[in-house]
């Protein structure tokens, strides 16, 4: 029998082979891992479906697949549940030219193009579907949006091809999936969101002082000071959704935060973060963060936030300009604090100053408002409540 592939759910189409677990001859029993798959969001193991010896492994490292694709051969075992038969492969339909769809008429699209384009903020009756029907595809979203990148003109030329190992030595490095995926998204956000910054410092001298006192991070002052903003300007805490004509405000506040890894940029969300304390938040941070470089985060942990915070602080960068990570409409981005001179009741003292960026959809939010969110989040860390630290 034949082990295959299963649905990796939604969201996620296709992985590639980066650990195969098992080998020929051996005998394994059903939910046992054979091997690990990367895709657009993590890496997870895909067990076995049934108990047996393997025949032949049908994979190898770095093939990139998808559902139904044939894992290995196996001798099954008595008892287990028999495979599904493999069906005849058929020729693949003559693709169509991309037609958009009509004029109040719903594009037809699966779940997954449909997710994909909420979160990218992209409204599907812009988008013209090449599949039987006008159905949209992933391929047809993507055409969209490099379409966008290059002030929607006609047909993208193909990129120059540069030997650049004429001029001297190189060393060539594939691109993993998720780096292909962090690539994606930025273009798209870059492309889609009309986006400002607004810039400012923030004392934390006292903050600081308090900081020492406990064993909290400044990302977890931080996660406090954002959501008491948030509460006050509800409009950052949003979504807009182009389709509906339609902003949609968050009652939740699940915080994105930005995580550095060997493997690229993560995003895992602490849900409820109104709702916790800075224990149970410095507790659940330092666990995503783990997971994070341990690639062992679920798709659920990477999915539903509403805000982002990217500190950069602890590496040593100053000021910066994140970009919004769609479909949210606003990011928070920390630099390193320095000690400046500053005027503090008519004298002047060395004070830690921390800079801060806050990058927004100005499809959403006008200037005012950012301006109005920036003063009450300095105020927020320059005036935090000890009361928050206690256990």
């Amino acid at each position: 029998m034949d082990i295959r592939l299963p649905n990796l759910g939604e969201g996620a189409d296709s992985g590639v082979v980066v650990n195969i677990l098992v080998k020929a001859g051996d005998t394994i029993q059903k939910d046992q891992p054979i091997l690990e798959l990367e895709t657009e969001k993590a890496v997870g193991s895909i067990p076995a479906s049934a108990t047996g010896t393997i025949q032949q492994i049908r994979v190898k490292l770095g093939d990139k697949i998808s559902a139904g694709t044939v894992l290995l051969t196996l001798t099954e075992s008595a008892g287990a549940t028999p495979a599904p038969m493999a069906t005849q492969a058929v020729a693949a339909p003559v693709k169509p030219a991309a037609v958009l769809p009509a004029s109040g008429v719903s594009p037809a699209a699966s779940p997954t193009v449909r997710r994909m384009a909420e979160q990218l903020g992209i409204a599907l009756t812009q988008v013209p579907g090449s599949a039987h029907g006008g159905r949209i595809t992933v391929e047809d979203l993507r055409a969209y949006i490099q379409n966008l990148q290059t002030g929607g003109g006609a047909t993208k030329s193909a990129p120059a091809q540069i030997d650049f190992a004429k001029f001297g030595p190189v060393t060539k490095k594939p691109v993993s999936q998720l780096r292909k995926t962090i690539a994606r998204r930025m273009s798209a956000s870059w492309a889609a969101v009309p986006r400002v910054t607004q810039f400012d410092e923030a004392d934390i001298t006292a903050l600081n002082e308090l900081r020492k006192k406990t064993k909290f991070t400044l990302t977890v002052f931080a996660i406090k000071a954002v959501v008491q903003t948030l509460k006050k300007h509800r409009l950052f805490n949003s979504s807009f959704d182009e389709a509906a004509g339609e902003i949609v405000l968050k009652e939740y506040f699940h915080i994105g935060i930005a995580v550095d890894t060997e493997h690229g940029l993560m995003v895992p969300v602490i849900r409820d973060a109104d709702k916790k304390s800075m224990l149970q938040l410095a507790k659940e941070l330092e666990d995503l963060a783990v997971k994070t470089r341990e690639r062992k985060l679920t798709n659920e942990q990477m999915q539903g936030g509403s805000f982002t915070i990217s500190n950069q602080g602890g590496i040593g960068s100053g000021a910066f300009t994140p970009i919004v990570n769609l479909p949210e409409v606003a990011i928070l981005g920390l630099g390193r604090g320095v000690l400046k001179p500053a005027v503090v009741a008519g004298k002047i003292e060395p004070r830690l100053l921390m800079p801060v960026a806050i990058s927004y959809d100005h499809r959403v939010i006008d200037g005012g408002s950012a301006a109005r969110f920036t003063v009450d989040l300095v105020a927020a860390f320059q005036n935090f409540d000890a009361k928050e630290v206690q256990i």
